[in-house]
């Protein structure tokens, strides 16, 4: 069976840093089939070598605002298959709950600063671009705190607990070792964040995603 080396999009508008990345990715069986310093070459890039993943800095020229973050939400609307990674040093929680708008499948939210180790990078990626959700703990904690909806407040702590980090891309086994617990009172937590959350079960419908989806929703408007 070929190991097929995971296909990458890098926007990063600092020529170092996106220099090193290409490097650090390449030895870590990922291929950077193009680079982009611009949101319009990033566009360009994922239309043109349909990656698995884009990773995508939020501020990049010509403002250094927002375009790397407005890219994303379009690429998700264009291209929904295509994961996306944000990589950034900034906290932009409104954002993150509008590039999940049309689902929490496929996306992640990483803090440049936050990144101890190159394995937890790649780890995020190849989540990502399974369809899994990678985002930092920071990301989720200020969501958290911006929670004023009557959904979130039905929650008890350990619930609230639990879907913080399902948020955060684990699994119930995870969460389990993560909280020390069984996977079985996970489990039970997780069905009555989907059952306060009104998340019928049906074949269709991704109820993990859902609650994700809704989580952020309501904690970041």
């Amino acid at each position: 069976m070929i190991n097929r080396r995971l296909r990458v999009v890098l926007a990063e508008d600092s020529v170092v840093l996106r220099d090193g990345m290409v490097e650090l990715l390449g030895a870590r069986d990922c291929e950077v089939v193009a680079t982009a310093g611009t949101a319009p070459e990033l566009l360009a890039a994922v239309a043109e070598h349909r990656p698995q993943v884009a990773v995508v800095d939020i501020r990049m020229p010509p403002t250094h605002t927002d375009e790397g973050i407005r890219a994303a939400v379009e690429i998700r609307a264009r291209t929904p298959e295509v994961g996306i990674l944000v990589f950034s040093q900034h906290v932009e929680t409104a954002w993150a709950s509008r590039l999940l708008a049309g689902g929490a499948a496929g996306v992640g939210y990483l803090l440049k600063e936050r990144v101890a180790r190159t394995s937890e990078f790649v780890d995020a990626l190849h989540r990502v671009a399974g369809g899994g959700t990678a985002l930092d703990p920071e990301i989720v904690t200020q969501l958290m705190r911006g929670g004023r909806h009557s959904g979130l407040d039905t929650l008890t702590p350990r619930e609230r607990e639990v879907l913080e980090l399902v948020a955060q891309g684990h699994s119930n086994r995870s969460i389990a070792a993560l909280l020390v617990v069984s996977e079985r009172a996970v489990e039970k937590h997780v069905a009555a964040v989907f059952t306060k959350f009104g998340l019928r079960a049906t074949d269709a419908d991704n109820r993990r995603v859902k609650a994700v989806l809704t989580f952020l929703r309501e904690s970041g408007g």
